[in-house]
């Protein structure tokens, strides 16, 4: 098992790597509790969500970790949940069992991307500082979403977004959870963050802040409502409004992950020549997760950026994603005790992951405006579009046209003018 997860070589154990597993499974927890209320509104069972959601995650986070040996929990995401549920349900007035039957086509188009290595060759091309951007981005972006869910930036009719209720209880119990992990980690302790999340719900619950479990185990909710659907709505597809559907599923989805696996990767110290090895195998592994969602009734899966949190803890390995479905498997079993895990206890550990994945931007070229500027872009627009593909897309258009500005458009790889033009197209005729 060390050899095979080259413990020896990444530097880390079997402590390290189940400290890092409990704490990006604690970080991603959340999704078992908003993935099937966000997706129930278009109508679809919400327990047959919840096993879903809980069987996507066990099988992604399992085949990334055997595949590519990568520290990367999967889970449905939370940016395509949201648009599958308000945009193309609702929205669109399309049939949650149509748009469930095109993140299954999505998945298979990912898989013979990944096959034919189309999407490692895309992520092995990206210019160096674009990906030190993209790392750095989302460091942002997954700060505010911290910053949100603590309650510390809020919504603001006149100014777009401004500080929160700093007296309420659960913003003072996110600030309280904030302070002991930064203790905790400038005091040099190992696993500071999982442990500073595990304080923090202590305290939640002596001060009334977090309601203590109603029972331990509750009962596994069946998957009947959901199970295969989309094999019975195939012939759904074939008409341009879904097709248009399934084109940004797979738009989103791709460089949501893509973005994801650069910043982690980089992160964790695994990316050699500007390349990041078994970046094949980890995608492949993605689109099959994705597959696997879509039959049991969930929306389209991706490599959470809260895995960061685990690596901070020191996750090197693929070990680290077995830990990670481990504990989804628990949870099956013990849906009442993550109740307890609120936004406001994992908010500490986003905004402390985002600052040190926000140390990316500093090895960009900022002397140098070709690239400078659409580095910015890709960082600043992520957390204020709050998405990583958006930040991605709009960096990817503007790189190839300041490097044709400067006269070095030969220095520019072909697929980097064939993203930008899929990009213009995809802001022109889909968003």
């Amino acid at each position: 098992m060390r050899n095979y997860f080259q413990f020896s070589e990444r530097g880390t154990s079997y402590k390290q790597e189940s400290a890092a597993g409990i704490t990006t499974f604690l970080s991603m927890a959340y999704i078992l509790v908003v993935n099937p209320v966000i997706l129930s509104q278009t109508g679809m069972d919400k327990g047959a969500l919840f096993t879903a959601t809980a069987l996507s995650a066990i099988i992604g986070s399992l085949l990334i970790g055997l595949m590519s040996n990568y520290p990367i929990g999967i889970a449905p995401s939370m940016g395509i949940n949201a648009f599958f549920t308000f945009t193309v349900c609702i929205g669109m007035n399309i049939p949650w069992e149509t748009a469930l039957t095109g993140v299954f086509i999505a998945g298979i188009l990912f898989m013979i991307l990944s096959l034919l290595k189309i999407r490692e060759k895309i992520i092995n091309v990206i210019p160096q500082d674009l990906k030190h951007a993209i790392g750095g981005g989302i460091g942002f972006f997954v700060a505010f979403m911290g910053l949100k869910n603590a309650g510390i930036v809020t919504a603001n009719d006149a100014t777009f977004v401004a500080i929160g209720n700093l007296s309420s209880a659960a913003t003072l119990l996110a600030v309280t959870g904030f302070i002991i992990t930064i203790i905790l980690l400038n005091r040099g302790i190992k696993g500071g963050i999982f442990y500073g999340m595990v304080l923090s719900t202590i305290i939640g619950m002596v001060f009334g802040v977090i309601k203590p479990p109603q029972a331990i185990v509750g009962k596994i909710p069946s998957l009947e409502p959901t199970f295969g659907v989309v094999f019975s709505h195939l012939d759904d597809i074939f008409s341009p409004k879904v097709l248009a559907v399934i084109f940004t599923f797979l738009f989103v989805a791709f460089f949501d992950t893509a973005g994801a696996l650069i910043a982690i990767a980089s992160q964790a110290g695994l990316m050699k020549n500007n390349e990041i090895p078994n970046a094949g195998k980890a995608l492949l592994a993605d689109s099959m997760s994705t597959i696997a969602g879509s039959v049991l009734g969930t929306s389209t899966t991706a490599s959470f950026v809260e895995s960061t949190a685990g690596i901070a803890v020191g996750g090197r390995t693929g070990f680290t994603s077995i830990v990670i479905s481990a504990c989804f498997v628990v949870s099956l079993f013990f849906s009442p005790v993550l109740s307890i895990i609120t936004p406001e206890i994992t908010a500490p550990a986003l905004i402390i992951v985002g600052s040190l994945m926000a140390t990316e931007i500093g090895k960009i070229n900022w002397g140098n405006l070709t690239v400078a500027i659409p580095s910015f872009i890709i960082v600043i627009m992520m957390p204020l579009s709050f998405s990583v593909a958006t930040g991605i897309a709009l960096g990817f258009i503007l790189y190839p046209i300041s490097m044709i500005a400067t006269k070095k458009a030969k220095e520019v790889h072909p697929i980097m003018y064939v993203l930008c033009v899929i990009f213009i197209g995809y802001f022109v005729y889909v968003v």
